[in-house]
This record gives structure tokens, sequence and C-alpha cells, in this order.
């Protein structure tokens, strides 16, 4: 296969911002980029969808950081933002047998019917969010930040349930891992947060150890594999990481796109409320037109591979451009950057690839499209003439190139 000439690296923004401008200009000029993340470090992104697919379930592409040259050589320092992402025991960053296990203790809470299960308590409490809501509109003269008051407490409290985490530690976890995922976190303080929250979740664990109860944390302190071996210590910690981070940013960023989304659309909106399409489209559409997740780190070929024309050399940190792969006019047609909740029905629609592919396909999906679901259908009920209360234009990117959505929602919840 022929290559296509090397380009120059495209520097990613620490700071963040809106993606899509980006993504349509290194898409012109192919599906695999090079970039500079933080420090001066290279990398790669891969944005075409079919490249992306591909990519993803490749055998020789790996998870495991021992397969990162630049942090196995000792040029990642431990301040570096996206260090975490690379380091975490646990489950996304774990290959083959070890991976296997990994999910296999955490994934019986995570089917299609235990989720299920929880649709009550997910209405309970979106119900009483919206009370929240309407009351802090009040209290501001007629606005209030959908983001904060809504779109972050139903995951956040959803996934803090499930663990046993108790309310009090819920705004410190999310503002820790805020801290995390960000990568505009000065080295200092990106230490700091991470030790803090891995104290806070030794915190957690030391108390469920002593007194277990019916959550997911003390069964994962009691779970055995099939030889008899308990997770680690390391591994228990990170794995709660990985659940408490992933199992509330990811939907607070999908909640918040799609109500952006709509209110920027109200001809979508009134499609749905006339039965032309369903809530659950709504919630595909997003993770499409507008993926909770720009960049997500990290994989790693274990040889020389050439992705679509382009070469990724072994140990190359390579992100998942899945924002980008979304609007891939190659797969999702000329109209792909057009908002379309109807698509997904169309014979010739492509499946967004925005909550992974293969094995680490993300194991939390049917409850970020169930949470996703009840919460704008019961929104857009109880508060039908809801709108954003500043234009599109003036709302601050989220922090950081990891995550995609915006840092506040002001809205007017209007009856």
């Amino acid at each position: 296969m022929e290559t296509t000439p090397a380009l120059p690296p495209h520097r990613l923004d620490p700071a963040g911002g809106c993606p899509h401008a980006d993504n349509a200009r290194l898409l012109a000029r192919g599906a695999v980029t090079p970039v500079e993340l933080p420090g001066g470090i290279g990398g790669a992104a891969v944005l075409g969808h079919e490249a992306l697919r591909e990519f993803l379930q490749h055998p020789d592409v790996a998870k495991n950081a021992r397969h990162f040259t630049a942090l196995r050589e000792g040029l990642i320092a431990e301040g570096w933002p996206l260090r975490t992402f690379a380091t975490v025991p646990g489950m996304t960053t774990a290959d083959g047998e070890d991976h296997r296990r990994l999910r296999s203790l955490v994934s019986r809470a995570f089917t299609p019917r235990r989720t299920e299960e929880l649709r009550p308590r997910v209405e309970e409490l979106t119900e009483s969010l919206l009370d929240g809501l309407a009351a802090a509109a009040v209290a501001g003269g007629g606005v209030a930040d959908l983001r904060r008051h809504f779109a972050l407490p139903l995951p956040l409290g959803v996934i803090c349930e499930l663990l046993g985490v108790e309310a009090g530690f819920r705004d410190r976890l999310h503002h820790l891992s805020s801290r995390i995922v960000a990568t505009d976190t000065e080295p200092a303080a990106a230490v700091a947060a991470n030790r803090e929250l891995l104290a806070v979740l030794g915190e957690i664990a030391a108390a469920k150890a002593a007194a277990p109860g019916d959550d997911l944390t003390s069964a994962l302190i009691a779970a055995r594999d099939e030889d008899g071996d308990r997770l680690g210590r390391p591994e228990l910690i990170g794995t709660l990481l990985l659940m408490i981070v992933a199992g509330h940013e990811t939907t607070l960023n999908l909640i918040t796109n799609a109500v952006r989304a709509l209110c920027g659309h109200r001809d979508q909106l009134d499609l749905v409320r006339a039965g032309g399409a369903s809530w659950a489209d709504v919630v595909e559409e997003t993770l499409r037109w507008d993926a909770p997740v720009s960049y997500f780190p990290f994989r790693y070929p274990v040889r020389d591979l050439t992705v679509d024309g382009t070469p990724i050399p072994a140990g190359t940190p390579v992100l998942a451009g899945y924002s980008a792969a979304g609007r891939d006019r190659a797969a999702h047609g000329p109209d792909a950057d057009r908002f379309d909740v109807t698509r997904q029905a169309r014979p010739d629609a492509v499946r967004h690839l925005s909550l992974g592919h293969g094995a680490h396909y993300c194991l939390g999906a049917p409850l970020a499209r169930l949470e996703a679901t009840v919460a704008l259908e019961r929104l857009f009920t109880r508060f039908p003439g809801l709108e954003l209360a500043v234009p599109e234009a003036e709302l601050a990117p989220h922090a950081g190139f990891v995550g995609n959505s915006v840092r506040a929602l002001p809205v007017r919840p209007a009856p």
C-alpha cells in the first residue's frame, strides 16, 4: 500500500475548544494525522470512521502503557496531564486475558437487563432534579445552569449509588475527576489531584471492606476470578476511578450536548414530539454529531503499522478521534454536519463509534443511553419551552481536548 507524505503534526490545544472546525480541516488531509501532545510529546490521532473502526480492533494495537515508548524511556513527567489515562491500573490499560478478567468482574452490573432494572431509580432521580432545576431558575431570575443542576447530578448520583459511595463524597469526586480529565491542568495541580482522588477512593474502599454493603464496590472487593484471585488493591482503586470518571463525565457531556442540539434545532425537537423520531434517536444522533468524547487516550501499535496509508510507528501514543469520526463525510455522507434525528432510521446509515468498538467497547453504554433518554424525555416534557439563555457562540468550551462539551449551559426552563 502506498503511504501518504508526512504531514506536520497538529498541535492539540491543552485548553481545548470546539473540535469540529479543526476536525474538518484534518479530515481533509486524511483519516490519520500526527499530533503534538502536551509537553511536545509526539503522537497520532485516528479521525476517519473506517480507519478508526479498523484501528480500534486491530490485533497489533495494545492498551498497556508498557508499549508507550516515551513513557518507557522516561520522557513523561509525573505531572503530565495525560499520564493517568496511560498508567491507571484497570481494564482501560489492560490487554488480553488481563482485560477479560477485569471486565468480567464488572460487566454483570451493566448488562442490558440489570441496567433496565435501574430505570425506576433513574426516573425518580430525574424528577427530583427537575424540581431542583426549576428552583434554581427561580433563584436565578429565570435562568439556571442545566449542566450543574441536572446533567451532572443525574449520572453522578446513579454511578455513586451503584458503587455505594456516600453523597458527601460526590462533589469532591466530580471536582477531582474533572481535574484528571482536563488537559490544561498544571503539573503540580495534576499530581495533587491524582493523589487526592486515589486517597478518596482508598478511603471509600477501606470503608466497604470493613462494612460491606449491597453495592458494586463491596462486590468487587469480595469477587474472585476462576483461579480464586481477588483484585489487587491498585486494580480495585483503578477500577473505581474508571467507573466514577467514565460513569458520569461522558453522560454529563452527552446530556448537555443533546440539549444544546435540540435547542438549536427546534424542527428536530418538534419532530420528536410529533412521534417522527424517538428520544433514543436523539441520543444516537447526538453521540454521532457532537460526541461527548473528542480524543480518547491511548492505544499503542506494538509494531510499525500503516493505517489508511499513514505510517504509525510502534510505541506511538494514539488518540481515538471520536468527534471527528462522527462527522466524517466519507462514512456519514455529504450531510454529516447536519443534526438529523431520523438518520439512524435510514437504511444507508452508518453506526457511530462514539462509545468505542471492539474489545474495549464502553461497558456502561446501556446505562448511559438509559440515563440520557430518560433525562431528555422528562426534561422537555416538564419544560417544553426550554431554551438557551445565551447564544450558542457564547458558551465556553470544555477544558481540554479529551471531553467535548461546554463548561456551563444557562437555560430558561420555561413550561
